[in-house]
């Protein structure tokens, strides 16, 4: 009697796990569906960023891909095939190309239709000219922690790269004290390089011009020299705290409000020609960010003083009239920001109908803003006039004057084109590639 009722309980347990594992595929499969649905009828099917592109002709349906995401539901399997049922919420974590068993995952640039502007850069991190290299989000990789790999990696090459030592001359100069500068400037320590790091700003790069609290990273990361950073989460502060602890343990020299403005090859090695005067490198890092030229309206009044690109303390604009121009995640984090002061009145100017490319997170929050009454949002509206009082904006073909004090304009930044094109850097437009 007890065999039988151990042969009926494995015969159970064998039918039921297969059972419980199509129901749960089955569901997963649904939700995915409903996800991709609701991406398209929202418009929301461009990535922004780096981001994984599926060969669907070698794809096994393994699913392994979905799961691995820090960010959530990014994948899903669809018609039997991975698919991005979510794709402008990916930021390039990169994971699901490492846990594809079959390499039918690469992550890449821009899509067919919407192609993004790079500079050319070989896998060594060198770019057509020779000596000079790059790294992070200059390069395309915002996330913080791939920046810091990036860094990392391409002193390596250029520690390789280097053949002989000149005394007269730095072994290479960083240019950017953000994530990629930083850990790349202590790398060329640990590996007793001669190097010179220089920022036009301060510590922090493109992390500085963040809204208080933000959070900036979601996944730990290993700094040269310091160690593994093993909290998941972190907010703008705490990062730049963290970093200045860096500098203070590992007695890094970075050299700030300094700007490189020229960078030219003289006698064999580089000459970096900056604010405050000249260095001599044998190889160059460029680790700036590629946004550190804000996007301008072009309106007439743009220039004045009531204009600001960037938003760093919001207290400072309790009780006041502000206008924030944008619809991405940076124009919405600010409106919000500054919708929490006491007595402030926030305006949210957007050209096109409906939010479009921004985190999930942030759309919920200024549905709630909108809906407490605590953001106004013109939708297809456009500012035609900056005046010291108002600007006038114009929404369904009508011009209005709406009254204000200060005006955010956040509506991306541009490729510092001129500089790297100065320097002979190639530039090229990337369409779902590499």
């Amino acid at each position: 009697m007890l065999e039988i009722a151990i042969n009926s309980l494995t015969a159970l347990v064998a039918v039921g796990i297969p059972a419980w594992y199509i129901v749960k595929n089955s569901r997963q499969r649904k939700r995915a569906s409903e996800k991709l649905a609701q991406a398209e009828e929202r418009g929301l099917t461009e990535p922004v960023s780096l981001h994984p592109k599926i060969d669907l002709a070698n794809c096994i349906q393994t699913g392994a891909c979905v799961p691995s995401c820090p960010e959530g539901e990014i994948l899903g399997i669809i018609d039997g095939r991975a698919a991005m049922v979510s794709p402008t919420k990916c930021i390039g974590h990169g994971a699901c190309e490492a846990a594809c068993p079959v390499e039918a995952i690469a992550l890449v640039f821009g899509t067919e239709r919407r192609g993004v502007e790079l500079p050319f850069v070989k896998p060594t991190f060198e770019t057509n000219v020779s000596g000079v290299y790059i790294a992070g989000e200059l390069g395309g990789m915002g996330l913080i922690r791939n920046a810091v790999t990036q860094g990392r990696e391409a002193i390596e090459f250029i520690s390789e790269s280097l053949t002989q030592k000149d005394s007269a001359v730095k072994d290479v100069i960083v240019v950017g004290a953000g994530p990629a500068g930083l850990a790349a400037s202590l790398q060329a320590k640990k590996q007793g390089l001669n190097v010179v790091t220089v920022d036009q700003d301060d510590i922090g790069g493109t992390v500085l011009s963040y809204p208080r609290q933000k959070l900036v990273m979601t996944q730990p990361m290993e700094i040269p020299l310091y160690g593994r950073v093993k909290f998941r989460e972190i907010i703008k502060e705490d990062l730049l705290e963290l970093w200045h602890q860096v500098i203070d343990k590992t007695g890094l020299e970075v050299k700030t409000h300094e700007k490189v403005e020229e960078i030219e090859r003289v006698n064999g090695h580089f000459k970096i020609n900056t604010s405050k005067g000249e260095h001599l490198a044998q190889r160059v890092l460029l680790a700036i960010g590629r946004r550190g030229t804000p996007r301008k309206l072009g309106v007439p009044g743009e220039k004045t003083s009531k204009v600001a690109y960037r938003l760093l303390e919001p207290e400072q604009y309790r009780r006041k009239k502000v206008v924030v121009i944008g619809g991405g995640d940076s124009a919405i984090e600010a409106a919000l920001a500054l919708s929490e002061q006491k007595g402030t009145e926030v305006i949210l100017s957007y050209r096109k109908g409906a939010f479009s490319r921004i985190k999930e997170k942030n759309e919920e929050r200024i549905e709630q803003a909108i809906q407490l009454g605590k953001v106004r949002v013109a939708f297809e509206s456009q500012v035609k006039e900056i005046k010291r009082e108002h600007v006038v904006l114009s929404q369904n073909n009508k011009d209005a004057k709406v009254h204000n004090d200060y005006v955010f304009i956040m509506i991306g930044g541009v490729l510092p084109t001129q500089f790297l094109q100065n320097i002979g850097i190639s530039i090229e437009k990337k369409f779902g590639e590499r």
